[in-house]
């Protein structure tokens, strides 16, 4: 039943996650920590922390860790599967279409749609991370971290996987 559970856990934010990753995130973390409380937020903020922080497609890597940590090794098989089967699928059913649809005023409308949608998803889930850094760290380190992330990525234009592992070394050493 476990496999299951971790099946639906992930299928479901990938079939409704349109546009990629970051839809994907709100959807992976209401799935994950709310309905089946396999992580804490912050836990499942760290997890993303690191995501972000690797190459490769983030909900892959989530899926990935996240389905080991519940059920080892082939609890990854069946989070891997299930979040590349809505896309697989798709592809496979949809591929035919793609020259008729590629065009389409309506399939433009939904991206245009879609997009403030993903923004206050995102917003939403950053929110909550904040919050949850603010109870653990404290005002003042969170407002630092906050800060030179901000100075390092606007001004610096030093990449963001570099800013997040800094971040992330700067709470190993000092905010535990």
């Amino acid at each position: 039943m476990m496999f299951l559970h971790i099946f639906w856990a992930f299928f479901i934010p990938n079939i409704l996650g349109y546009g990629g990753g970051p839809p994907i995130i709100p959807l992976l973390q209401a799935e994950v920590v709310d309905h089946y409380g396999w992580m804490t937020l912050e836990q499942f903020g760290d997890v993303l922390a690191l995501g972000n922080a690797l190459p490769s497609p983030i909900a892959t890597k989530l899926a990935g860790y996240i389905g080991y940590q519940i059920a080892g090794i082939p609890g990854a098989a069946v989070a891997l599967i299930a979040t590349i089967a809505p896309t697989a699928i798709a592809m496979v059913i949809l591929f035919k279409f793609l020259q008729f649809f590629k065009s389409a005023p309506q399939v433009s409308a939904m991206t245009q749609i879609v997009r403030p949608i993903v923004a206050v998803l995102l917003g939403t889930l950053a929110f909550q991370f904040f919050a949850g850094a603010y109870e653990s760290a404290g005002i003042w380190q969170t407002a630092a971290i906050t800060a030179v992330s901000l100075v390092a990525l606007e001004k610096l234009k030093i990449h963001p996987g570099i800013v997040v592992g800094s971040a992330l070394l700067y709470g190993a050493l000092f905010l535990n």
